[in-house]
Order: structure tokens, then C-alpha cells, then sequence
């Protein structure tokens, strides 16, 4: 956790700080309260990544927020190096009706554009992202999101000759089916797990933390699978809205293994496993 100083405190964009403690928001921000002139604000700190961190970020609640309930932004910037976001504090509850956030995925969802992909790259996560727009979704899929992270699993040390023939079989696969469904670019929420939905005190739900561009929407659908906590409700209400194409169980598995290869190298060995078991249907 970050030591804010006195002198950086009076940099931001809101004065009269009157008190300020850590507390909980992820494994990858210094998150704080800050409470200033009466009001009480969310604040994320990425240390000497500067603003562009957090751009995405903003990007993707902007885009999100025109479709569905999403946190209030006050400001984002950068002080003596270290990036900053600025939210107004919500009271959150663990419980809330789930047809709330699997109605709201799909008006996401029913954003469309024409090509996959977003006019910029986010470069300073973990891991990269390059988002170069593409007319090819199998294009964009394999060559911008899982041949990178093979190739890093491959430098972790992880991945042998025979999980690399494996995934080549996957990808294969993943082609055929591909061609008989063309997925039209939808706007994506981008790490769609049961951490980055939340409900306010009154029981309103609402998407956090997004990491979007546009592409096949089953590809937040299986990400929502991968690790749980998403109830009847949520799926009910999503196909009411906007139904699932016949044959999405069957593809979703090369979402939950993207998924499931990026904790892999982030995290190490506890997900290889987890990755075994859908190379080994290859």
C-alpha cells in the first residue's frame, strides 16, 4: 500500500481532505475512502503507472455506462508518477436480484459495431492487450488474445510440446465451429466474473472494473462460467433479452479456456489443471 503523503493528497482534484484509510477493491489497485469536504469518495492508486493506467478503464465505464448502471467517475489523473481514479462511494450490498445484471449484459451486448476490436491498445496491465481492429473475429480471437498468452505460458515454462500440438488442435476446432456461427461485434464488458458485478444498498445492480471491446458476446457469457456465482436468474433474464445462439454451451469452452490460461500466468500452477482439462478434450 502506497504511503500518500500530505503533499500528494493536496494534488488531487478534490479538497479539503478531511480523512482517508485503505480498504478492499482488488488485487491489482491501493484502493482507498477518502472522505473531503463531507463527501465520500472511491479511490484506486496504480503507483508510477501514471494516468494512461487507469484510460481503459475510464474508457470502458464511459461505453458501458450508456447501456447500464455503472460507478460514478469524478476524475482520473497523475501525481508524481502514480496514476489515480476518482469514483463517488457507493454503500454496497453482497445481495441483489441477478436478472438485474443479466439484462443489463445483454443491452451491453445488443451495442454493436463493425468490426472487433477498440480504436486503442491497453499496454500497461499484466497483460497486454492489443486491440487492433479486425474484420474476423476468429482473426482477432486467435492472433490477438490466445496466440500472446500461449506464448507466454510457453515463457513461463509451463506449457510442453504436447500442450502446445494441443492447442494448435484447439484452434483448429475453434476455426470449423467459428464458421458456422459469425458472431456480429458486440460491445464487451471483458472480464465478466462475479467480482465485477455489485449491488447498492437499495438493491440496484450495477458492472465494475470492464476491460472492453468489441466482440463475440458468448465470450463474457464463458468467462461467467469459469470460476461461478452467477445464478438462474442472471441467465434467464439475459436470453430473454437477447437469446443465445444454438450451440453457445459447446463454444464457450474456448472462453473459459482463455480465461483460465491468463490466471494460469498470472497466478501459476493451481490453474494448469484447470487448462489441462480443456486442451486434453483436443
Amino acid at each position: 500500500m502506497k504511503n500518500l503523503t500530505k503533499d500528494w493528497l493536496k494534488q488531487l482534484p478534490i479538497s479539503n481532505i478531511e480523512n482517508i484509510r485503505p480498504v478492499s477493491g482488488g488485487d491489482i489497485n491501493d484502493s482507498y475512502e477518502v472522505i473531503a469536504n463531507g463527501q465520500q469518495y472511491f479511490m484506486k492508486v496504480q503507483p508510477q503507472k501514471g494516468k494512461e493506467f487507469f484510460a481503459h478503464e475510464v474508457q470502458g465505464l464511459k461505453m458501458l455506462g450508456e447501456h447500464c448502471r455503472v460507478p460514478e467517475i469524478v476524475d482520473y489523473g497523475e501525481i508524481d508518477g502514480d496514476g489515480y481514479l476518482i469514483q463517488k462511494w457507493l454503500n454496497l450490498s453482497p445481495f441483489g436480484d441477478q436478472s438485474q445484471i443479466g439484462t443489463m449484459l445483454a443491452k451491453v451486448h445488443e451495442c454493436h459495431n463493425d468490426k472487433f476490436g477498440l480504436d486503442n491498445d491497453f499496454k500497461m496491465g499484466r497483460i497486454p492487450k492489443n486491440n487492433t481492429w479486425q474484420d474476423s473475429w476468429t482473426t482477432f480471437f486467435t492472433k490477438q488474445r490466445l496466440d500472446p498468452l500461449v506464448q507466454m505460458a510457453i515463457d513461463k515454462g509451463g506449457f510442453t510440446t504436447d500442450d502446445i500440438n494441443k492447442y494448435n488442435n484447439l484452434k483448429q476446432q475453434f476455426y470449423v465451429d467459428m464458421k458456422n456461427h459469425k458472431p456480429e461485434p458486440s460491445l464487451l464488458h471483458g472480464d465478466f466474473w462475479s467480482g465485477n458485478f455489485t449491488f447498492t444498498n437499495d438493491g440496484k445492480g450495477m458492472l465494475i472494473d470492464p476491460d472492453v471491446y468489441f466482440g463475440d458476446r458468448e465470450f463474457d457469457i464463458g468467462v461467467s462460467t469459469v470460476f461461478g456465482g452467477f445464478d438462474d436468474n442472471f441467465y434467464s433474464a439475459y436470453n430473454k433479452e437477447y437469446p443465445l445462439d444454438e450451440g453457445w454451451q459447446n463454444r464457450i469452452k474456448y472462453y473459459q479456456f482463455f480465461y483460465l490460461l491468463m490466471h494460469y500466468v498470472l497466478f501459476g500452477g493451481m490453474f494448469k489443471m484447470s487448462v489441462d482439462r480443456i486442451l486434453n478434450q483436443f
